[in-house]
């Protein structure tokens, strides 16, 4: 009897670990470009409890120590699995060790420590610069075999770290905030965990990465320095599988530099109104699965990057051959997002299968000059998106840290539109491919916007049904290619070109009105061309700086 309970047990084993295998190798179904297998993390057959090393869950007692002391006994061993039972588990920041798995289970909630001091100043990167900042609540760095899953919550305790503007709140919440404690600023407009980050906001001049040099400069602003929760630095085959990461101080996840990147399963969450609240920012990685999670975040749901400036530059490592699959996102500032900090490159990324539900920007591509790299082979099918306030698509290379939504006291950043020499600090995206993309109830269809010295170049927009009050608008772009575009726009022209060159547009519907579809501008449009039975030459208004033959009806 017991020997058939085993061989059902074992049976029931082998078919869940093909059943993950067969799940996994779909991602790589579709995929555009030649990609190695991302590894996943093994572990040696051994766990233990948290409760094993005298931990308490009652959410009072401190449990760094014991996690510590966990972490070290099993990477003695050789690794396996820390299980983190059902329970409210307080802790410091809990620093992993190669083949680890931190298992947290259904009913486990970690809670990060709001004493910031139990967080000291690293050497690390935010925002794509060599910095200095509060060491993160989970930690890895130059690891392998690194783990964290199970059913879990895992909570940042982000609201003691984070600023929260009274425009982002209704007026009962505010009340409410400001009976938590903290300090207002002068204005009145601001709320601050303490005196101390206030003081240092006013050092920094908004900036999020001080511009000093010296570690005693930083420590000064300590309170200011918020780390990203899960902070994983130059590790190999890293997952993330299961749980839910909330409340985030800065980001929720940052892989940086890391190669064999699985995540999968999660529900990332921070309240709308966090400031710098991303979701996942996978930075300078390479073969990377990110697939059948949930995002409902204050900042940026699933970003690109590799590096800003001159360090990105310094630091030289795209992140490439990236699959982003099955995601859906609810609030974020971008659903999908390239940048802005992209100066060591991008390339190689497949993104299919995507639900989008009322963030700011759909899909977004931001950079600017100063950044320099190359965003390239950029592969996008199969996008839903609903109840976009701004742009559905947008490319702008002029962005200057605002939010997409206008926050109060922002005004709409100017642009020069002189074209500047080409450097190494010029940016590049080119070759952008869009297909079977779906968007209703936005706020403009699309905006394509390169810089005048460097287009945006190659991007084809193909079988796009896009709803919204504006149609779309190309700037400084290059082989701009619709195929079977639908523009169901409640004002204006369906379609607006400046100074757009090798634009080809083929089977394209829009909602007719009194004005003409398209206005063609700019003395450096030419080589636009539209099919003759599906257009008017009267639907096309030209500027009368645009050259005669700039359009052509075939």
């Amino acid at each position: 009897m017991q020997k058939n309970i085993l061989r059902a047990f074992m049976l029931l084993l082998v078919l869940s670990y093909h059943q993950g295998r067969s799940q996994e190798d779909k991602m790589y179904a579709g995929v555009e470009f030649e990609m190695p297998k991302v590894s996943t993390p093994s572990f040696p057959d051994h766990a233990v409890s948290i409760k094993d090393y005298d931990a308490v869950s009652n959410g009072i007692f401190d449990n760094t120590q014991a996690f510590a002391r966990a972490i070290d006994a099993l990477s003695e061993k050789g690794g396996g699995k820390l299980i983190v039972p059902r329970g409210i588990w307080l802790t410091g920041p809990i620093v992993f060790k190669s083949n680890i798995n931190l298992h947290v289970e259904q009913g486990a909630l970690i809670v990060f420590s709001k004493d910031k001091s139990k967080y000291p100043l690293i050497g690390t990167s935010f925002e794509g610069l060599d910095t200095y900042r509060c060491q993160s609540p989970i930690y890895g760095k130059d690891l392998e075999n690194i783990a964290i899953t199970g059913k879990g919550i895992i909570d940042g305790s982000g609201d003691s770290w984070r600023p929260v503007k009274k425009g982002k709140m209704s007026p009962t919440q505010w009340a409410q905030l400001l009976k938590s404690g903290g300090i207002v600023s002068e204005d009145g407009k601001v709320w601050y965990p303490s005196e101390a980050y206030e003081k240092a906001q006013k050092l920094v001049k908004n900036f999020n990465v001080p511009p000093y040099e010296t570690r005693e400069e930083f420590e000064a602003v300590k309170d200011f320095l918020r780390p990203v929760m899960v902070s994983f630095i130059n590790c190999k085959k890293v997952l993330l599988d299961g749980p839910t990461f909330q409340n985030s101080p800065a980001w929720n996840i940052h892989p940086l530099m890391c190669e064999d990147v699985t995540i999968r399963n999660l529900t990332v969450r921070n309240p709308w109104y966090s400031q710098n609240g991303d979701g996942l920012d996978l930075e300078s990685c390479k073969n990377a699965l990110i697939y059948n999670n949930t995002f409902d975040v204050g900042d940026d749901a699933i970003c690109i990057k590799s590096g800003k400036n001159e360090d990105g530059r310094k630091r030289g490592i795209p992140t490439e051959n990236v699959i982003v699959k099955n995601n859906t996102v609810y609030h974020g500032h971008g659903g999908f997002v390239v940048g802005s900090e992209m100066s060591g490159g991008v390339k190689n990324i497949h993104i299919s299968n995507c639900t989008f539900i009322g963030t700011d920007v759909g899909l977004r591509f931001k950079s600017t000059r100063g950044r320099g790299g190359v965003v390239e082979n950029i592969y996008i099918s199969n996008i839903d998106m609903i109840d976009i306030p701004t742009e559905a698509i947008r490319f702008n290379m002029f962005y200057g840290g605002q939010s997409p939504i206008l926050e109060e006291g922002q005004e709409v950043a100017e642009t020069d539109q002189e074209p500047m020499p080409v450097t190494e600090e010029t940016p590049s995206f080119r070759n952008i491919y869009m297909k079977n993309i779906t968007a209703t109830g936005s706020g403009t269809a699309a905006l394509f916007q390169g810089l005048p010295e460097m287009k945006l170049k190659n991007v084809t927009l193909e079988n796009a049904l896009l709803e919204a009050k504006n149609g779309i608008t190309i700037i400084d772009s290059d082989q701009i290619t619709f195929k079977n575009v639908k523009i169901l726009q409640e004002k204006g022209n369906a379609l607006t070109i400046f100074n757009g060159t090798n634009v080809d547009i083929s089977n394209l519907d829009y909602k007719e009105g009194s004005q003409p579809a398209v206005r063609v501008l700019g003395n450096a449009s030419e080589n636009i061309h539209f099919n003759k039975s599906e257009i008017e030459k009267e639907q096309i208004k030209m500027g009368s700086e645009v050259k005669k033959k700039a359009v052509k009806l075939r």
